[in-house]
């Protein structure tokens, strides 16, 4: 039984498998073609933190494969109540096939996985954003082929995708180009960087350059509102605009895990400008996230 908790808890041979499966198990759904490898299996999603995308592409995708959704949140569970993370696992695991997870600490989800019985996805937490990185690197595949020897320039808070990347860079054989805020940086013991896969820049078009993918996220993440007026002033010069975009090359892509505010991490004209595949890359978590799933569950599937 495998876990999904942070990216590198797969090989880089898996995530070859993977990207191949989410494009077949893609074209199907845009053919309209049946895929239902997991009829009669239950996906329990637990919410801690509010989600328009983790759950709509979960939920969607579950039943897209033929299978059925548990939507859990603290309000409307014994989650909220105090009942340890330990019984919760061993209870819910005894009653579904697979478990998302989309909370806040990362120390949370590695409980519950102890001590479930079925496999478990991280849904998003603080530290770690697993299934976005995957969905974004199948979109950069889609777009311009391997990702392998290339250059993603990350510009914004070295935030939990920032992490995430660092770690898919070390596995995937590609670089990031990291620039943040002085006070905002990247934790690079907790997100496992190696030594050659990443570069530090104070400056963020000075990031850009060369880029074959520039990518931001919000200034202010999930349960870090009250920073918010401290983080627009700190970020000012971290919006990814027009020249930070001619910086790049040529054809660089545009991602942005949404939502998304225009004016402040990224200029209207990038995300709904030519180089931005954001849209792609937000369907795309529905297909990466099913070739995921049924992974877990069944294996490589001929």
């Amino acid at each position: 039984m495998k876990h999904y908790l942070q990216f590198n808890d797969l090989s880089a041979d898996e995530y070859t498998y993977l990207f191949e499966r989410a494009a077949l198990i893609k074209k199907k759904f845009k053919a309209y073609e049946k895929h239902h490898p997991l009829v009669d299996r239950t996906l329990a999603m637990i919410f801690e933190k509010a989600s328009t995308r983790t759950r709509v592409s979960f939920e969607a995708g579950m039943y897209q494969l033929g299978g059925s959704v548990v939507h859990l949140t603290t309000g409307d569970s014994q989650l909220g109540r105090a009942e340890p993370i330990e019984d919760s696992a061993k209870v819910i695991s005894r009653m579904v096939d697979l478990v998302m997870i989309r909370t806040y600490e990362q120390t949370k989800i590695e409980s519950f996985a102890a001590h479930s019985r079925v496999p478990v996805i991280n849904g998003l937490t603080n530290e770690f954003h697993p299934c976005q990185i995957l969905a974004d690197i199948f979109t950069f595949i889609e777009h311009r082929g391997s990702i392998q020897g290339k250059t993603v320039a990350w510009v914004g808070d070295g935030n939990n995708m920032a992490n995430t990347w660092l770690q898919a860079a070390a596995l995937l054989g590609f670089k990031v180009h990291v620039s943040t805020p002085r006070g905002y940086e990247v934790d690079e013991k907790l997100a496992g960087a190696t030594a050659g896969s990443y570069q530090f820049f104070s400056d963020p078009l000075e990031a850009c350059k060369g880029a074959d993918l520039v990518t931001t996220d919000v200034w202010t993440s999930m349960g870090y509102e009250a920073e918010n007026e401290e983080r627009k002033k700190a970020f000012a010069d971290w919006c990814v605009d027009a020249e930070m975009m001619a910086a790049a090359k040529p054809d660089a892509l545009f991602m942005h895990c949404l939502p998304a505010h225009r004016g402040e991490e990224v200029e209207a004209d990038v995300i709904d400008g030519p180089q931005s595949v954001v849209w792609d890359e937000a369907e795309n978590r529905m297909h990466a996230q099913k070739a995921l799933m049924e992974y877990l569950l069944l294996g490589r599937v001929a």
